[in-house]
């Protein structure tokens, strides 16, 4: 009798040492899946696929959320790209810190979804072609090689425009002056976002500089495959992310990119 107790009482003790491991690991697991969450989906509520980058000293979250919307987080503070209604539901997102415009078409710059995003202290950043628009809300007008810093985050604005897609009447869709595109610096690393342009010789002068680049690849707006090859080929960015498309032939553009050590991230994006 005495053995069947003592037997019967082991058994109990590891029946409880498993759940105890079970739950353990559980919340081992759980800790973990929590650390590997990004601080967008923590904020906003919903989950956002969203890329890390290593800045030197921090981690820069890069969220492409469709068209030619971008949102970063670096250093406890948002900025959005060109955020557009029209592609996601900003209303659920974390608001903004900083709201960067390229230039004054409707899905680039949408009160809409500035509006969402927007909260007391909240600056937007754009060049004077926005100004009929956005009027008083905006603290600064850029226009090209305008520099601009806060805390550890440095920048400037680049010429975006057209040289061979133009209008029925002549007009270059985005004529040189108008809009611009935003090199930005996270620490020591370096962000390129085009704007709408096409492989203008300007980029020439960002060659070997640039970490992450966000090109344009659509038609009759910004570029076709060989424009966005000899842009990417101009810039050398380490990671190029294809946006504002619909279609990206990735195959044969990687192979037209092959030895350049540039890698190609394509992200679904609903133009």
């Amino acid at each position: 009798m005495k053995k069947v107790l003592l037997f019967s009482l082991s058994i109990v003790l590891l029946s409880f040492a498993a759940c105890g491991g079970k739950a353990k690991n559980k919340e081992e697991n759980k800790n973990k899946n929590a650390e590997e969450i990004s601080r967008y989906d923590i904020q906003s509520g919903k989950v956002i696929p969203c890329d890390k980058y290593w800045t030197g000293k921090d981690t820069l979250y890069v969220t492409l959320l469709g068209h030619a919307s971008l949102m970063f987080e670096f250093d406890e503070e948002i900025l959005y790209f060109d955020p557009y209604s029209q592609v996601t539901d900003f209303s659920v997102l974390p608001k903004a810190d900083y709201i960067y415009i390229t230039h004054e078409h409707a899905d680039h710059l949408d009160t809409t979804a500035i509006k969402q995003i927007e909260k007391e202290g909240t600056k937007i950043v754009a060049p004077e072609c926005t100004k009929d628009i956005l009027g008083s809300k905006v603290e600064f007008y850029y226009t090209d090689h305008t520099n601009f810093s806060r805390h550890r985050i440095t920048g400037r604005s680049v010429l975006a425009y057209n040289i061979i897609n133009k209008k029925p009447n002549g007009e270059a869709y985005h004529p040189r002056g108008r809009g611009v595109g935003y090199v930005i610096a996270f620490d020591s690393l370096t962000v390129y976002v085009a704007g709408d342009t096409e492989n203008i010789p300007e980029m020439d002068e960002l060659k070997g500089t640039v970490d992450i680049a966000f090109m344009p690849k659509n038609l009759p707006y910004t570029m076709t495959d060989e424009m966005f090859i000899d842009a990417v080929k101009r810039v050398e960015p380490k990671v190029v992310y294809p946006y504002h498309m619909s279609e990206f032939d990735q195959e044969k553009i990687g192979k037209a990119l092959e030895g350049t050590n540039v890698k190609i991230e394509v992200r679904p994006m609903k133009n």
